[in-house]
């Protein structure tokens, strides 16, 4: 996911929570989807964490499927740096750490799944989110699956005011106010897009149908499956 700067590495997680219903076990779902899949189940199977960010996905992947070859990405070198510090010296040392982005990996062996949390949000609909799906599922292997979380663009005009404001009243309850500078990189210079747009560019990008597995206010989940 896009984050903050060095000096608000610390709290990401704890901003994250107080901004995002469920954010507490969206990296638990997010293993749990993906170590059920066909290919992803498989013993030391390849699973590629795309903006690993701090570290959340990693972290729960380890205690899940210690197995797993597991490669963190992200272009960001703090939030690289925060997701070794958090993860114990074993863990880290056995994972395939890269500064990048999805579009510059090189193509290697195919990764039997994929983990996206927060990510294609921060990206404009100006061909980049179209990019990053197409090279997230050029990187996986025939059958391999995707799982995708992030904001979505409301497709409900009769109850989008009451949704805003339960998503203000949220944030309040969680102590956060409205105007927390620190919240910013959070919620700023998103690009959310509506699930009949996420349908044409999953469906272009190489990917079926979408299906939806989370739901919390505006914040939705998906698996997806290359298609062969």
């Amino acid at each position: 996911m896009a984050g903050p700067d060095d000096t608000q590495l610390h709290s990401y997680d704890l901003l994250a929570r107080q901004l995002i219903p469920g954010y507490a076990s969206l990296a638990r779902l997010s293993v749990a989807l993906l170590a059920a899949s066909p290919l992803a189940a498989a013993s030391g199977a390849r699973v590629l964490v795309a903006g690993c960010g701090t570290g959340a996905e990693l972290v729960e992947a380890r205690r899940q499927r210690p197995d797993w070859k597991l490669t963190a990405l992200d272009p960001s070198a703090e939030m690289l740096n925060e997701a070794r510090q958090r993860l114990g010296t074993d863990d880290r040392e056995s994972i395939h750490w890269q500064q990048s982005t999805v579009e510059a990996l090189a193509k290697g062996e195919p990764f039997a799944g994929a983990l996206s949390v927060l990510v294609l949000q921060s990206l404009p609909d100006d061909g980049s989110k179209l990019a990053y799906l197409t090279a997230l599922a050029t990187q996986l292997a025939p059958g391999g699956q995707l799982v995708l979380i992030d904001l979505m663009r409301a497709q409900r005009p009769v109850l989008q005011t009451q949704v805003e404001q339960a998503w203000l009243g949220f944030q309040q309850a969680g102590g956060l106010t409205p105007q927390a500078p620190a919240a910013a990189p959070l919620t700023e210079a998103l690009h959310p897009i509506g699930l009949s747009r996420l349908m044409a560019l999953v469906n272009a990008a190489g990917f079926g149908d979408p299906a939806r597995i989370f739901q919390a206010l505006d914040y939705e989940g998906f698996l997806l499956q290359r298609s062969n």
